[in-house]
């Protein structure tokens, strides 16, 4: 009979900490190409003077809860949600498809004490910090800009994490399934229907009301409708609902995807 005793010296890392590993391997591999780091933060000021201050000489103010709004600062919020959007799911489609099926990366990491639950919670980490950074980008660009009219606009930023932790989490899930890049074109597929009616550009009681239902089911309008919430300053309790309906998809995703690469690199 045999019993088996821990190792001395040698150091056993947390959960937490050996996902943590997945992240900082990130970090390391982008801060050497920091130029395709920084060029994300250049997205912003080109949305929002292509789209938020171009469009908004021509449609002026807009009417929201009978309260008149300037289009810019309307639209502003919408595309800081898509922009959260559309980093998070680059990030947990393209580059995880990669590391999966061509370089190979998690068969090696699944060697070392990390899990694929861990390596999961590690990617979607990193992809929260490139979204964090970019949204700070974002609110500095709106400042700049005169879009902000609440200091509530300040927690946009951990807002637009919740899109990005949402997103990803789904997306990595999705890209376990796929086989080829061409695949990647459904995923385009469904990113450019959320962008465009996802009350990004629009109120939501513009469309019918059968339509409206359909809308609100899109994790991309409750991101819109909480950023759009607190860059306005308008709080209440609806707050509450787009915040579980992000964390819920979210924590959906990291499980799901924890079981899926299990599956795919343990058995």
């Amino acid at each position: 009979m045999t019993v088996a005793l821990p190792l001395r010296g040698v150091p056993v890392r947390r959960p937490t900490r050996r996902a943590a590993t997945v992240t900082e391997r990130n970090a390391a591999v982008y801060f050497r190409l920091w130029y395709m780091f920084v060029s994300g933060f250049f997205e912003p000021f080109f949305y929002l003077l292509s789209i938020g201050v171009g469009v908004g000489d021509l449609v002026g103010t807009l009417t929201v809860d009978g309260r008149v709004v300037e289009y810019e600062s309307f639209v502003a919020p919408g595309m800081m949600a898509s922009a959260a959007m559309n980093g998070a799911v680059f990030d947990a489609t393209f580059s995880i498809f990669f590391k999966l099926k061509y370089m190979k990366l998690y068969d090696a990491v699944v060697a070392t004490p990390v899990s694929p639950n861990e390596i999961a919670v590690g990617e979607i980490g990193w992809s929260l910090f490139r979204c964090g950074t970019y949204a700070l980008a974002f609110l500095g660009a709106m400042t700049v800009l005169g879009f902000n009219e609440s200091w509530w606009s300040l927690a946009a930023v951990p807002g637009s994490l919740l899109i990005g932790f949402a997103f990803s989490a789904a997306g990595m899930a999705l890209t376990t399934y796929l086989r080829t890049w061409h695949q990647f074109d459904f995923i385009n597929l469904a990113l450019i229907p959320l962008f465009l009616f996802s009350a990004t550009f629009y109120p939501l009681s513009v469309y019918p009301r059968a339509l409206q239902y359909v809308v609100q089911l899109s994790p991309l309008y409750h991101g819109v409708a909480l950023l759009r919430s607190l860059c306005l300053g308008d709080i209440g309790a609806a707050l509450l609902v787009h915040v579980a309906v992000l964390v819920a998809v979210g924590l959906a995703g990291v499980a799901f995807t924890g079981r899926r690469l299990t599956g795919l690199l343990l058995h």
